[in-house]
């Protein structure tokens, strides 16, 4: 007679999996945590790292990415086994990541859209991009070594590039320029001379000849590495599909973030490890740690049945209302500071009218003595407010679906 884990082992593949729903639940309120970090006085891992180095922070975005590559797995399956066909996946595919990249510039742009200055690279641009490349491959080819053919070809591929392509006006990275400055690299470049003026982090307009911050760090070209990331997500879901025992399928998960880790951190000696660049280091150590994260929620979910049942299931539940509806969670945190600004709403602070966020912000400074404790409060308390239309979605059965 098979045993529980066994049984948990080969379950359909087409079921959902509690654990990566959980994961992605986490790593969305984590997302909005961090992108409302309460300002300068939040503690150094609640910040993007300056320019080389990792921070916790550095992980979600990788981390979700991550989680997209493992869900296009459970997706496919599951729409194939109803019967659909491949054309209508694609085409639902290609359909969603147009209305992703739609609903990304919405995202940058909310509540003013000055077409002059508009932002057209995002987050969610990133993720349609990526989705697309390996949702479609994967749709038309399910062997395994030709995805980690792609997965050396982007990684190695991207490392040329940014190592041996000489950067026009400023020369060969490393002996020219400074190996991967911040402004003088070919994927900053490139991003120049497509989108002038729309960069994350642009230029002064009034003296556009200066190399001051202009690059974009969803930019084109670090796309190509960032498609690795979802590659990886793409292999740990077909590790899970394969038909051994959740404790087999643990080990696994757990051998390959201890491969992904050495690898990053090794390769990161000559290619630093670089979030804004997305450095092919950079995807490696961060799917490790995605990986670390996501074997712990398997073996407490699959394997042990934590989260399915009596406290651990009310505590699961939180992460599962984020992760039913991410993508609504995400735009709500996104467009509520549009929505205020649109609103003229403002608190009076020492004499100043602020808008509210500004203003609860500055109180809980003034409350809590520790400011790194004080900054934390504020990016918790925000993240609440947020999980507030998300749960009314919920109890409602309302999931953005694109």
């Amino acid at each position: 007679m098979p045993s529980p884990e066994e049984r948990a082992g080969t379950k359909r593949k087409s079921e959902r999996l509690l654990s990566l729903d959980i994961l992605r639940g986490v790593t969305i309120a984590f997302m909005i945590m961090v992108n409302n970090n309460g300002g300068d006085s939040a503690w150094s891992q609640m910040h993007h790292a300056a320019w080389n180095g990792l921070t916790a922070t550095d992980l979600v975005f990788p981390t979700f990415l991550f989680v997209v590559g493992v869900s296009i797995v459970f997706s496919v399956q599951a729409r194939l086994k109803r019967g659909e066909s491949r054309s209508t996946l694609a085409w639902h595919t290609v359909r969603r990541t147009v209305i992703l990249i739609l609903f990304g510039i919405v995202v940058n742009n909310f509540p003013y859209f000055h077409l002059a200055h508009m932002r057209f690279y995002g987050v969610l641009q990133r993720i349609a991009i990526c989705y697309l490349i390996v949702e479609l491959f994967y749709l038309f080819d399910r062997r395994v070594w030709t995805k980690v053919a792609l997965l050396g070809v982007v990684l190695a591929g991207y490392w040329v590039m940014v190592t041996w392509v000489p950067v026009p006006g400023a020369g060969m990275p490393g002996k020219d320029v400074l190996y991967l400055d911040k402004d003088q690299n070919i994927v900053a470049w490139v991003d120049r001379q497509l989108m002038p003026g729309h960069l994350y982090e642009d230029w002064d307009p009034n003296n556009a000849a200066r190399f001051h911050n202009v690059r974009d760090p969803e930019g084109l070209l670090s796309d190509i590495p960032a498609v690795g990331t979802a590659l990886l997500g793409l292999l740990t879901g077909l590790w899970l599909l394969r038909p051994k025992s959740a404790n087999e399928k643990a080990m696994g998960l757990a051998a390959g973030a201890a491969i992904c880790l050495a690898a990053g951190f090794f390769w990161s000696i000559w290619f630093p490890l670089n979030k804004k660049m997305w450095t092919s280091s950079y995807v490696l150590a961060a799917a490790g740690w995605s990986l670390t994260a996501f074997v712990l929620f398997y073996w407490l979910v699959e394997v042990r049945g934590w989260g399915k049942q009596g406290a651990g299931k009310a505590l699961a539940w939180p992460w599962l209302v984020f992760g039913s509806n991410a993508i609504a969670a995400y735009l709500v945190s996104e467009l509520m500071d549009g929505v205020v600004e649109l609103s003229h709403l403002k608190m009076h602070y020492l004499g100043k009218a602020i808008d509210p966020f500004d203003y609860w912000n500055l109180k809980l400074l003034e409350w809590i003595p520790a400011p790194g404790w004080g900054a934390f409060a504020f990016s918790v308390s925000y993240t609440a407010l947020c999980f507030i239309p998300v749960w009314l979605l919920y109890r409602k059965k309302i999931f953005l679906k694109v």
